[in-house]
């Protein structure tokens, strides 16, 4: 499965040229609502460029770590504030199969706003819900590495490695072979110290 990572700059990036065309298309906002988890710091960042003091969120069960899907897209978190007749911006991260925007969209509009409209920083070509703004689509899927998911999603793709390398650069090589995937140095540390391999004890 190949991977593109994310870095924090193109995070940044992206937030702003939806940000940008939110502003050039007129649309209101009052309320920002992340889907939990991906969509936090997106959305956070959308509040601030868009002067939006009102965050909120929700979190929609689909996908675990390292592509491992959950199962059916359901609000597994409710809201934890009021949006009735509220002009409301729902952001993720990206947008796969749209099968997470869908859900959440349909327990939004069940709570009387008075707009919701979506946004997200990556779509891909395979949703079956587009999103009303996107700094970006995918025409070639790859998986989506953010710099909120490198430990939780690599730790899963070296866990399902069968069988699982023993070495720092024999997971450095198979991260690449498989994954089409480079992590820099101190990246690699994290993953390994945070997965519980202990990165000063595993051999180069």
């Amino acid at each position: 499965m190949p991977v593109r990572l994310i870095g924090l700059g193109e995070v940044v990036e992206a937030c702003d040229r939806v940000a940008r065309a939110l502003l050039n298309a007129d649309v209101e906002v009052d309320t920002v609502v992340a889907i939990a988890r991906g969509g936090f710091m997106p959305a956070r960042f959308l509040c601030d460029f868009l002067d939006i003091s009102r965050l909120l969120s929700i979190q929609v069960g689909h996908y675990e770590a390292g592509a491992q899907s959950a199962g059916e897209a359901t609000v597994d978190y409710p809201l934890g504030g009021d949006i009735e007749g509220r002009r409301v911006l729902l952001v993720d991260d990206v947008n796969d199969s749209g099968d997470t925007l869908q859900a959440a969209l349909a327990y939004l509009r069940d709570q009387s706003p008075a707009a919701v409209h979506s946004a997200v920083l990556h779509e891909k070509s395979t949703t079956a819900c587009r999103a009303d703004f996107k700094a970006e689509a995918m025409r070639e899927w790859r998986w989506v590495l953010y710099p909120w998911a490198v430990v939780e999603d690599v730790g899963q793709f070296i866990r399902d490695m069968d069988p699982v390398p023993e070495t720092r650069k024999a997971i450095h090589d198979a991260l690449r072979e498989r994954h089409d995937l480079v992590l820099d140095p101190s990246q690699l540390d994290r993953v390994l110290h945070y997965t519980g391999l202990a990165a000063d004890d595993l051999p180069e």
